[in-house]
């Protein structure tokens, strides 16, 4: 396809919404799956070890 301006290809030939929404969408979705990644390990290196250098279980409900 070609555009002959930046509005032009902005408005993906009036499917502009749907397009640049589902890209925003989707980086959103990553943006939020990285930073509760993130947290998981946080809270996993702030977990207590054992003798043999493993990290100790707790309750679900305290996790």
């Amino acid at each position: 396809m070609n555009w002959g301006s930046a509005s032009e290809f902005l408005q993906m030939g009036g499917y502009g919404l749907y397009v640049w929404g589902s890209f925003g969408m989707c980086a959103l979705v990553l943006l939020v799956e990285l930073a509760a990644v993130a947290q998981r390990r946080r809270a996993l290196r702030a977990l207590p070890l054992d003798d043999a250098g493993e990290h100790l279980e707790r309750p679900a409900h305290e996790a």
